[in-house]
């Protein structure tokens, strides 16, 4: 018997709803902007309002989520008899995935006769989505939780994450290009192209000029990498909605890909990104 449950956090970029449709317990990361000392969960600030103080120029911070969060949420589970696979936000990105590592090696003292693992998936954002979706699958299918880990395990490093930003100014904040590279770039129309590489960092790998230009190399990154072409996509866009239908048109045109979920970066990732962040994620030969 499958007496298991997935656990997840809100990098995944899935609303409440989606996550509770799936069967998916979750827990927040936190957010607060540089003007007040309030701090929020993902969802708990509409995302319109979040990128709209962005723009005015509010800063945000953001936070993991902590040892004992996990701990609680992880004890109450387990005392109902449950065992859990909790699938989390890159290790490269965040100490979230530690917080659920810590909790799990004290609750598997506590109750031995428990499974409780813990994968890092090294993903982010909608890949992380896509990566629960298939352990998800497989789960619904009959998987065991032994099953379902060592498939989380094997399928994280095919899943394709490419991004682009359409200013440069959120990731001179974040220390991922210098001022000066930032002031050119957004005076000269550069577009970067990014990804979150095997060890689950967020790199740069081009720049292109113009927005254009960017959504399509992003298509041309599904048509180089993935696994087989027609394979679904998840696409997630940070208050650029027209950008995201119509880099999921390109991807139905030029390659047969069907667009399973377009949804918004949230405010833990889109803090760091930016307004105007456009990723697109599928399952690929390699990263």
């Amino acid at each position: 018997m499958n007496n298991y449950v997935i656990f997840t956090d809100s990098s995944c970029d899935l609303s409440g709803e989606t996550l509770n449709k799936w069967g998916v317990y979750s827990l927040s990361l936190t957010f607060r902007f540089n003007d007040s000392e309030k701090e929020y969960k993902n969802d708990e600030m509409e995302i319109n309002d979040f990128y709209s103080k962005m723009k005015a120029g509010s800063v945000a911070k953001t936070s993991a989520v902590n040892s004992e969060s996990f701990l609680e949420s992880f004890e109450h589970l387990v005392k109902e008899g449950k065992d859990i696979l909790y699938l989390g936000f890159s290790s490269g990105l965040s100490t979230t995935f530690n917080s659920a590592r810590l909790a799990k090696e004290e609750l598997s003292q506590k109750y031995p006769e428990r499974k409780i693992y813990t994968v890092d998936t090294l993903c982010a954002s909608a890949g992380l989505a896509l990566l629960l979706r298939l352990v998800l699958d497989a789960k619904e299918n009959g998987a065991t939780i032994d099953e379902a880990r060592d498939l989380a395990e094997q399928k994280k490093q095919s899943i394709c994450h490419w991004f682009t930003v359409d200013d440069l100014v959120y990731l001179k904040r974040g220390g991922r290009v210098s001022p000066t590279v930032a002031l050119v770039g957004n005076m000269l129309g550069i577009k970067p192209i990014l990804h979150v590489d095997r060890e689950g960092h967020l790199v740069s790998v081009s720049k292109i000029r113009g927005r254009r230009a960017a959504i399509e190399t992003l298509a041309a990154k599904y048509g180089e990498l993935a696994l087989t072409h027609g394979t679904r996509t998840y696409i997630s866009h940070a208050s650029c909605e027209n950008d995201a239908i119509l880099l999921s048109k390109i991807l139905k045109e030029k390659y047969g890909a069907e667009t399973e979920i377009i949804t918004n970066v949230g405010t833990v990732i889109g803090a760091h990104a930016g307004p105007g962040t456009l990723a697109l994620f599928f399952e690929g030969k390699e990263r």
